[in-house]
């Protein structure tokens, strides 16, 4: 119904924003990331996805395609709703719910409000089909999650997730590295990329 609206920031609230175009005020609901970006008195530009719902109508904000994109694919997972949905684009870019679909990471999902090990594990099986390297903006790091075996990167998060690491950031890293043929070398790489930061 509307593909995106432009216009000057009035206010931002913890989960909203509303943008004044040609005098009329658009609430959008808005994912953490995405209302980091803006600041009141500026002009932004805001990929919209109209909801219509048994018990609401809303319009939702997203600052690239890419994480509408993602939005509604998680919104077509069966029992995810747009507030669970937007959660998890609050703490996972789009690149991020891909790899750990592409990766079996349901650990990416463990600081998603609302979202149990349950629900994360439905996500990633359900998005399976849906998702797929061109939804990982960094090229290279998609073919090397397509080139090798997948269990191995899975195995090895779940590995450094035991270890204490962050689900999100140890697919991060892990996506990042070349093949390796053992799990433990791949934890081995994994560590001293970490060592770095």
């Amino acid at each position: 119904m509307y593909a995106h609206i432009r216009g000057i920031v009035d206010t931002v609230f913890a989960d909203r924003c509303v943008i004044e175009a040609a005098g009329i005020g658009y609430e959008l609901l808005c994912s953490s990331i995405t209302l980091k970006e803006l600041l009141a008195g500026r002009e932004a530009k805001l990929y919209t996805h109209f909801h219509i719902s048994q018990d609401s109508i809303a319009m939702y904000g997203f600052l690239t395609e890419s994480e509408r994109a993602m939005f509604r694919k998680l919104i077509g997972v069966s029992r995810i709703g747009p507030k669970v949905a937007l959660n998890v684009l609050s703490v996972l870019t789009p690149d991020d719910v891909a790899l750990a679909v592409m990766t079996d990471n349901a650990a990416a999902f463990d600081r998603v409000q609302g979202m149990g090990k349950k629900t994360a594990a439905r996500v990633i099986l359900e998005l399976k089909e849906k998702v797929d390297s061109s939804d990982v903006s960094h090229a290279g790091m998609a073919s090397d999650i397509e080139a090798s075996s997948s269990s191995i990167r899975a195995e090895s998060i779940a590995a450094l997730v035991s270890l204490g690491y962050d689900g999100a950031d140890a697919g991060r890293v892990v996506a990042g590295l070349d093949d390796c043929s053992s799990v433990e070398e791949m934890i081995k790489h994994a560590l001293k990329e970490f060592s770095k930061r």
